[in-house]
């Protein structure tokens, strides 16, 4: 799903928890983002667009437009897939044991809708020692100057923002 769908479900600041069916989730997504969000599949190594990226600005679920992680607490991890620190809330995202694959791994799934985003691990850097490895094809991403942009023509400002 893209930002510009007319979509009910994308929202970059709607926090309403989503439960859609997995066929509902298949005719809204691509086939590559419903692979790894709705299968828990994971995307290839160094394929993201993100992976090296240092743009400023907020990392979004690319599922249903939650915010997920600002670009200040990303890092350069070097397994092959964008790595942050910290989500941008305690609630933006959740947490579920994996044992899959023979490996014993926290998975990281979105706080909103519950899609697949990746796992964490206690190897990163300071402050929190976490490594958030997460698949590059569910994250959209707006920058900083643009989201500036928006809300100074009026965009995602509240229905009762007075000047």
């Amino acid at each position: 799903m893209d930002k510009e769908s007319k979509d009910s479900v994308y929202s970059n600041t709607d926090t309403t928890k989503i439960a859609l069916s997995n066929e509902d989730w298949k005719k809204r997504l691509s086939p590559e983002v419903y692979h790894i969000a709705r299968e828990k599949g994971t995307e290839a190594p160094w394929s993201s667009k993100y992976e090296y990226s240092k743009d400023i600005g907020t990392y979004y679920c690319a599922v249903c437009g939650n915010a997920l992680f600002e670009s200040d607490t990303k890092f350069e991890s070097g397994c092959g897939w964008p790595s942050f620190y910290k989500p941008i809330s305690k609630s933006s995202v959740i947490y579920a044991n994996d044992t899959s694959h023979g490996m014993k791994r926290t998975e990281v799934m979105c706080g909103r809708c519950g899609s697949h985003l990746g796992h964490v691990f206690n190897d990163g850097p300071a402050p929190t020692g976490l490594r958030y490895c997460i698949n590059g094809v569910v994250l959209d991403f707006e920058k900083a100057k643009e989201a500036e942009e928006k809300y100074n023509k009026g965009e995602n400002k509240p229905a009762d923002f007075d000047n």
